[in-house]
């Protein structure tokens, strides 16, 4: 698989996603810092979440970029940066993807991070993806919702997936995946 930034933003009209900038650390800041449930749900998400934090991960999603093994996005609507949506590679060459999502608490069931799921699975599909997933906590009810929406399909639960010390629990995680030709049109 070939695995560049996309020339242009990549939209369906509502919602935009690109890589992300260094103008985005600001938002980003805002967003993220102090979430309950951006703390909640992904503990490897820092907090406090500050400017250092923030700065390091727009380096870090550029260096995922050049290495393939991540496709980062910011996810804009009405030209602000609402959340972020992106590949992990687990598995490059053979095509599979693992996809995260976040969005910021005001913008939250609006719809946003579900077009943008949809967005990004047609751009990996068209550079050469075989199989998409989302891996949500099973008491994440509001991250499961933006996967069926976007068409995933739920295949069962993965036990004891990883620890989240936020929680004080290891993670049940519900597995959905989308493959080439089942994404709606």
């Amino acid at each position: 698989m070939d695995i560049r930034p996309p020339t242009r933003p990549l939209t369906d009209g509502v919602v935009t996603v690109r890589p992300w900038r260094e103008e985005d650390v600001e938002p980003l800041v805002a967003a993220l810092d102090g979430d309950p449930d951006v703390s909640r749900w992904l503990e490897l998400i820092p907090q406090p979440y500050r400017e250092p934090e923030a700065r390091a991960w727009v380096g870090a999603s550029t260096h995922m970029w050049r290495e393939g093994t991540a496709s980062p996005f910011a996810v804009l609507a009405e030209k602000e940066v609402v959340g972020g949506c992106g590949v992990n590679w687990i598995d490059r060459d053979h095509g599979v993807g693992d996809i995260g999502y976040w969005a910021r608490s005001d913008v939250r069931g609006r719809g946003y991070i579900t077009r943008a799921v949809t967005v990004v699975a047609r751009w990996a599909f068209d550079v050469g993806s075989e199989r998409l997933q989302v891996r949500a906590d099973v008491e994440n009810v509001a991250s499961q919702r933006v996967a069926e929406r976007a068409g995933f399909m739920r295949e069962g639960v993965q036990r004891s997936a990883r620890y989240n010390p936020r929680l004080g629990r290891r993670m049940d995680f519900v597995v959905f995946s989308l493959l080439p030709g089942e994404l709606e049109a």
